[in-house]
């Protein structure tokens, strides 16, 4: 007697799942783990070699800074920035505009620290700018934001700060102001945002006209 033909062996339906998986995660990891980082990557560089590069400021061969970063400038003679709640990188204390620990201080609106906070900031902008008790401080200037890294302040912010500026470089509130205008981002679209000001780098054309 002959023996009848033996059936293929197929594998168990757990196998053929298990075998699925492993294949798609192998695809799915070449796609988005390799391809498509390395497709935008090239595409960046290509298209937008600056941006992809970080915004960076070089002077005299040196980085000096980031256009889209901000920076801790508390000199009478620079234009300041929004308040920063940023920590050391160990958490050990306040380092205002450090981009390795990039955060808020989470502070709700009801919280009593954030009432104490801006009070004290008000009143810490209108001394600094030789300003009335009654004189409106616009709120980016006294209100940290969620990264604590902007680099920009609106363009009331930014000449609420011309007559200290200008005294401290000995230069007419006229010039300072020409500079700042010199330096205005218009609104996005012309709808969304504020007409600003990027800090550094109306700091740097200052810098570069003494």
């Amino acid at each position: 007697m002959t023996s009848p033909e033996s059936s293929p062996v197929r594998p168990a339906p757990f196998l053929r799942l298990l075998l699925s998986a492993l294949i798609a995660a192998v695809l799915f990891t070449l796609v988005t783990g390799l391809a498509y980082p390395l497709l935008t990557t090239a595409a960046a560089g290509l298209l937008f070699p600056s941006q992809a590069q970080g915004s960076l400021i070089s002077r005299n061969g040196k980085v000096i800074g980031s256009a889209v970063l901000g920076q801790n400038f508390t000199a009478s003679q620079y234009l300041h920035g929004r308040p920063s709640m940023t920590n050391k990188t160990d958490g050990s204390g306040p380092q205002p505009y450090n981009a390795e620990n990039s955060g808020a201080s989470n502070w709700g609106p009801t919280n009593a620290k954030l009432s104490e906070a801006v009070r004290a900031r008000v009143a810490a902008v209108r001394s600094e700018n030789a300003l009335s008790a009654a004189a409106s401080v616009p709120v980016d200037l006294v209100t940290a934001s969620s990264s604590g890294l902007d680099p920009d302040v609106t363009l009331a912010s930014a000449l609420l700060q011309v007559n200290r500026v200008a005294q401290a470089r000995r230069l007419t509130p006229a010039q300072v102001e020409a500079v700042i205008r010199v330096h205005l981002t218009p609104r996005q679209f012309g709808v969304l945002g504020e007409p600003r000001v990027n800090v550094l780098a109306v700091n740097l054309a200052l810098d570069a006209r003494q």
